[in-house]
């Protein structure tokens, strides 16, 4: 049996998983927020209302909001801002005495659409989360590949690609930079490019049901936002060459994305014929937690 922790910044939520898949637990909790040793307490009972439930002992994999340094063992890039600098894994499995592994929650959403998902079964698997910011993580044969610096996969702290006039320099960027991907591709960066060219101060999920009320300023808003999303994701392909791109987060329920950016695509992917599918999530808001749970995969 695997369990799978999702530890997000407001919830931590748990699932059990058998060998086909299917879900025979599922539990979520409130985030003890900016209390480290809480979070640590939180989790390991969570494990133990979870094992005494199932009644076996589980492998534990758990997904979190930044990933591990290699270089010290340590929690960096988090927006849990009270993860970063602590030894989680090292706390962790001295904690429940057993390995715990742990990967980016993009990371995750991305081994749990290529192992029973959207893209089950395929190669190399790119997958993409455009919501409160922009994230990423890469799949091979069923394996999250992590990079020797622990960031492989984040495309949202690269600029845009082919930027228009109008999109030079870009906004600052809470890296430091500007003009990054998550500067124009996650929900706020649609909303304030919406403010910007009509004045109207929405939210992207408003503006998205606008468009689909035929509104022209949000049409025009969402053309933006697709021209840009196959920019950023025509790259991915002249680099990764993904046979599958699975695009999650709140802004993964765009319909259109589906049909429009694949054609929007064609004229920056180095390539005479493109065969890259672009395809929304099977398990939607679970899947992170599923692929936390899917890091202790079958065996070969």
């Amino acid at each position: 049996m695997r369990l799978g922790i999702d530890l997000g910044g407001t919830k931590i939520e748990t699932i059990a998983l058998d060998d086909s898949g299917t879900e025979c637990y599922r539990r979520r909790i409130d985030s003890p927020q900016h209390d480290y040793a809480a979070t640590l307490s939180a989790i390991t009972q969570l494990v133990a209302d979870a094992e005494a439930e199932l009644r076996t002992t589980t492998t534990i994999g758990i997904g979190i909001p930044g990933t591990i340094s290699p270089a010290t063992g340590l929690v960096k890039n988090a927006n849990s801002t009270w993860l970063i600098g602590k030894p989680l894994q090292d706390d962790l499995q001295q904690y429940l005495q057993r390995e715990v592994r742990i990967a980016n929650d993009a990371n995750c959403f991305t081994v749990s659409e290529a192992t029973d998902g959207a893209a089950a079964g395929a190669h190399v698997v790119f997958g993409v989360i455009i919501g409160t910011g922009t994230g990423g993580g890469i799949c091979v044969n069923g394996r999250p590949l992590i990079g020797t610096n622990a960031i492989s996969g984040e495309w949202g702290h690269n600029p845009l690609p082919w930027p228009q006039e109008n999109e030079l320099p870009g906004e600052s960027c809470y890296c430091g930079l500007h003009g990054c991907i998550e500067t124009f591709l996650s929900g706020p960066a649609m909303a304030r490019d919406h403010l910007r060219h009509t004045a109207q101060r929405l939210s992207a999920k408003q503006i998205v049901a606008l468009a689909e009320q035929h509104n022209d300023a949000a049409l025009h808003t969402l053309a933006r936002y697709q021209d840009r999303l196959a920019r950023g994701l025509a790259s991915i392909i002249n680099v990764l060459d993904p046979d599958v791109i699975v695009l999650g987060g709140g802004l993964s329920n765009i319909a259109p994305l589906y049909e429009n950016v694949p054609r929007l695509w064609l004229p920056y992917v180095f390539s005479d014929h493109i065969t890259t599918r672009l395809v929304a999530p099977m398990h939607g808001d679970a899947s992170g937690v599923r692929g936390a749970a899917w890091l202790w995969p079958l065996p070969d």
